[in-house]
């Protein structure tokens, strides 16, 4: 029997972030263990790591050098690491010597559009795998083909791109979390008290989850 304690996970991210896919990967396996004992709530959070990148994109070894002084060696080291990591979670990188950076403020407005139904984390699944799987793009074309295959409406989808409908929401959500100090992601925050940064190890994800749930009344 289900205990009626329920466990609010708020994840703040950007789909061109590869630890975040690892972080959510990871804390994934936990919760599905703990599915049949509590009530599960996952709420996806905008955080841009690059909110000026051109809409065209710029080469991502490029963009990796320039940004973090990401050597071609180290580049090609930590994109095996990730595959690997990837794979022992069921997702494929499929890292390209042409992949791009891309700009993510579209992805986050629909994905807050999507807030309001229970698809949400999986147009953010669909995302990452657009851009880490898929060698595709976040074109308007690519972006709606991703809310059908969801099961969203793609006429909203499409009012809420053209018209930016959701752009300074993104933003003041942003600034919201810089403002409680968060500079990097992934980021998890369980029942809106204890914050994990970056993308830890199951049992991290499991200590943190069972000292919040013992707070919590039955």
């Amino acid at each position: 029997m289900k205990e009626s304690r329920t466990l609010n996970v708020d994840i703040v991210s950007d789909v061109v972030c590869p630890w975040c896919v690892i972080g959510y990967g990871r804390l994934k396996k936990v919760l599905s263990k703990l599915s049949c004992q509590i009530d599960v709530n996952v709420r996806w959070h905008p955080f841009e790591l690059n909110p000026n990148m051109a809409s065209d994109g710029e080469n991502l070894r490029q963009h990796l050098a320039a940004k973090y002084g990401t050597t071609l060696e180290g580049s090609i080291k930590a994109r095996a690491m990730l595959t690997e990591l990837g794979k022992d979670l069921g997702f494929i990188f499929n890292y390209f010597d042409d992949m791009k950076m891309l700009n993510s403020h579209e992805c986050h407005q629909l994905l807050l559009w999507a807030s309001k139904t229970d698809k949400q984390t999986e147009l953010a699944m669909a995302m990452f795998e657009e851009f880490f799987t898929h060698k595709g793009n976040f074109s308007h074309e690519s972006l709606l083909k991703l809310v059908s295959n969801v099961g969203l409406d793609v006429e909203q989808a499409k009012y809420v791109l053209v018209n930016q409908s959701y752009s300074s929401n993104v933003r003041s959500i942003e600034n919201k979390w810089a403002q409680r100090g968060l500079s990097g992601v992934p980021a998890f925050i369980f029942n809106d008290s204890v914050i994990v940064s970056g993308a830890q190890e199951v049992e991290v994800f499991e200590s943190v989850i069972s000292e919040v749930l013992s707070k919590v009344s039955i």
